[in-house]
C-alpha cells in the first residue's frame, strides 16, 4: 500500500480511486470461486458438453440414442408383458426378471431422454437441483441392477443346489422382502451419494465433459477439498459394489461344485443352461462398469470416459432382454403366445 500511496500521491483522488476499483475486480474475477458457494449453489447451472460439440455429428447421436433408448423399451416392456401374461412363467426366477427389466428402463431412463432432448433443443444446461436428482436416480438403479443380479444369483443357487426344497425356500413372501431389502439397499446408496455431492461448492459456468451428471466429473470440478469425499464414496463403492459380487461369486461357486457332481453330461448341461443367461448378464454388467473405470484411470480423458460409460449405462440395459429372451425357451413361448392372442384379437 505505502508503494501505491508514493506512486500514486501526485495523481488526483477520483483516479486513484477508480485505479483500487478496477485492480479489485480484475482480482475477484480471477478467482472463480470468490461468490460465498451457498449463495452460488441456488442459482448454479451446469452445462453437459455431451460427446462431441460438432454440429455435423450431432444428428447422428440423436439418432443413435435414440434407436437404442426405444430398442431398451421395447425389449424390457416385452419381457414385462410376457412375464405377466403368461401363468407359466409365474415363478420367482421370471419375478426377478421382471424387476430387473423395470430397474433397466429406470436406469436407461435417467440419463438418454435428457441428452436427446439437449440435442433437439440445442439447450445443454441442467440445474444444481436436477443434476443431484439426476444422479441420485443414476445411482438408485445402477445399484438396484448390482443387488438384484445378486438375488437372482441366490435364486440359481437354490434351484441347482436344493431342488426339492426350491418352492419352499424362494417362496412369494421371501422374494418380496428380498425384492425390498433391494430397493432399499439401493435407495440407501443413491442417497448417500446425493448427500455427498450436493455438499460440494462449485464456480461459476461449470462444464461437465459428460453426457450425464457423473459423480466422478462433479468431484474433479469442485471448488473445495474433495479427499475425505473422495475416500468416502470409494469405501461406499467396496461394500454396496463388493458384496454384490461376493455373493455372485459365492453362489456359482457353490453352483459350479454342485454341477460338477452331477453324473451326466446332459444333466450337467442343463443345468448350466439354467444359468447362461443370468451369468451373460452379470458379466457384461460387471465386465462393462470395469472397463469404463479402467478406460478413465488410463486414458485421462474426459470425453472418451463419456463415449465409454455407454456401454453400462446405454448398452447394457438395451442387450438384457435379448440375452434372456434368445437364451430362454420360455420366454419365447411366452411372447409367441402373446403375439398370436394380439393377432387373433
Amino acid at each position: 500500500m505505502n508503494c501505491l500511496n508514493s506512486k500514486y500521491r501526485h495523481t488526483d483522488r477520483s483516479q486513484y480511486t477508480c485505479f483500487l476499483y478496477l485492480n479489485s475486480h480484475l482480482f475477484l474475477k480471477s478467482c472463480l470461486c470468490y461468490t460465498e458457494p451457498q449463495n452460488l449453489t441456488d442459482v448454479l447451472e451446469f452445462f453437459l458438453l455431451g460427446f462431441s460439440e460438432d454440429p455435423e455429428l450431432q444428428p447422428v447421436i440423436f439418432s443413435l440414442l435414440l434407436s437404442m433408448y426405444l430398442v431398451t423399451m421395447l425389449g424390457n416392456l416385452l419381457i414385462l408383458l410376457a412375464v405377466s401374461s403368461d401363468s407359466c412363467l409365474h415363478t420367482p426366477m421370471y419375478f426377478l426378471l421382471s424387476i430387473l427389466s423395470l430397474a433397466d428402463i429406470g436406469f436407461i431412463s435417467t440419463t438418454v431422454p435428457k441428452v436427446i432432448l439437449d440435442i433437439e433443443t440445442h439447450n445443454r444446461v441442467i440445474s444444481h437441483v436436477g443434476c443431484l436428482i439426476q444422479l441420485s436416480f443414476f445411482n438408485l438403479f445402477g445399484c438396484l441392477d448390482s443387488v438384484l443380479l445378486t438375488v437372482m444369483a441366490y435364486d440359481r443357487f437354490v434351484a441347482i443346489c436344493y431342488p426339492l426344497h426350491y418352492p419352499v425356500i424362494m417362496n412369494p413372501r421371501l422374494c418380496s422382502l428380498l425384492i425390498l431389502i433391494s430397493f432399499l439397499i439401493s435407495l440407501l446408496d443413491s442417497q448417500l451419494h446425493c448427500l455427498m455431492m450436493s455438499q460440494l461448492t462449485f464456480c461459476i459456468n461449470v462444464e461437465i465433459p459428460h453426457f450425464f451428471c457423473d459423480p466422478p466429473q462433479l468431484l474433479k470440478l469442485s471448488c473445495n477439498d474433495t479427499s475425505t469425499t473422495k475416500i468416502f464414496m470409494c469405501f461406499l463403492g467396496a461394500i454396496f459394489g463388493g458384496i454384490p459380487v461376493s455373493g455372485i461369486l459365492f453362489s456359482y461357486t457353490r453352483i459350479v461344485s454342485s454341477i460338477l457332481r452331477v453324473p451326466s453330461t446332459g444333466g450337467k448341461y442343463k443345468a448350466f443352461s439354467t444359468c447362461g443367461s443370468h451369468l451373460s448378464v452379470v458379466c457384461l454388467f460387471y465386465g462393462t462398469g470395469l472397463g469404463v473405470y479402467l478406460s478413465s484411470t488410463i486414458s485421462h480423458s474426459p470425453r472418451k470416459d463419456a463415449v465409454a460409460s455407454i456401454m453400462y449405462a446405454v448398452i447394457v440395459p438395451m442387450l438384457n432382454p435379448f440375452i434372456y429372451s434368445l437364451r430362454n425357451k420360455d420366454i419365447k413361448r411366452a411372447l409367441q403366445r402373446l403375439l398370436n392372442r394380439k393377432a387373433q384379437s
